[in-house]
């Protein structure tokens, strides 16, 4: 009875006591092993539950929103508001990006950051001006290789008829040798098809009837090839419906015409 009514710290030193006696090997490796990994396993589990998380916020981590396309002032307001912060690290040239657009990011978007991290960003100077290459008087291919070598692209060809120049060759650029234009512009041309003389171009025949289409076309020496009739109340007959070749189409002497007109049969 007099053992029940010992305060329990003092019943428990009392057992450790009978457990590990002092000066006992008990004693000693308790003091010297069991002691130290007792310390030590309780220092981890501080360290892990209370210092790692302030260090590492963790569960503070978040998905890095997408920001490309975005100019950097809209950018920069963005990340500000998640705690993030923004760091151009170069400008390229860009046809159809206008200055200040960012055009790639790093970490890319959806990557897992946290508060603090600064997301490094490339950003548009804009469309590179260049100046248009001398083109008059080069071949259509040579001028082709000329505007792409200070990239440029190759527009549209339209063909004139000169004289006094070599066949298939540039007569003029549009724009003009010499402007300015931004990088990646399409360059237009002017070639020269060769001499006007014996060339012919399809006229206009509907609506003319049947004996002066006829006559115009002999006169500019091609012919009249397959007539076909066809009933139309709304034309006088031998009125020219349809022509086989469009007008101003370029042909050569003797080719044949096919015509449709009308008749009220």
């Amino acid at each position: 009875m007099e053992s029940s009514n010992k305060p329990k710290g003092k019943a428990l030193r009392e057992l450790f006591a009978d457990i590990f006696p002092q000066k006992s090997w008990k004693r000693i490796s308790f003091n010297f092993i069991v002691v130290p990994l007792i310390s030590i396993f309780i220092l981890y589990l501080f360290l892990d539950v209370m210092v790692m998380p302030l260090i590492t916020r963790h569960g503070s981590d978040f998905r890095l929103p997408d920001i490309m396309g975005y100019d950097l002032e809209a950018a920069t307001e963005l990340l500000n508001h998640v705690n993030l912060g923004i760091e151009v690290t170069s400008q390229e040239y860009h046809a159809d990006k206008s200055p200040g657009i960012i055009l790639s990011q790093y970490p890319p978007a959806g990557t897992k950051v946290k508060s603090g991290r600064i997301v490094k960003v490339v950003t548009s100077m804009g469309a590179k001006d260049v100046v248009v290459p001398l083109l008059a008087g080069f071949s259509v291919r040579q001028a082709k290789l000329n505007i792409e070598a200070v990239n440029l692209t190759l527009g549209d060809i339209a063909w004139t008829y000169s004289d006094s120049l070599p066949e298939k060759v540039v007569v003029f650029a549009y724009p003009a040798s010499g402007t300015m234009v931004p990088i990646g512009s399409p360059i237009n041309l002017m070639v020269n098809r060769g001499r006007l003389a014996g060339i012919i171009f399809m006229p206009r025949l509907v609506g003319k009837q049947l004996e002066d289409a006829v006559a115009a076309l002999e006169k500019l020496g091609l012919k009249v090839g397959l007539v076909t009739h066809i009933r139309n109340d709304n034309y006088l007959p031998e009125t020219v419906l349809e022509q086989s070749v469009e007008e101003t189409t370029e042909l050569e002497p003797g080719e044949e015409i096919d015509l449709m007109v009308s008749t009220t049969e």
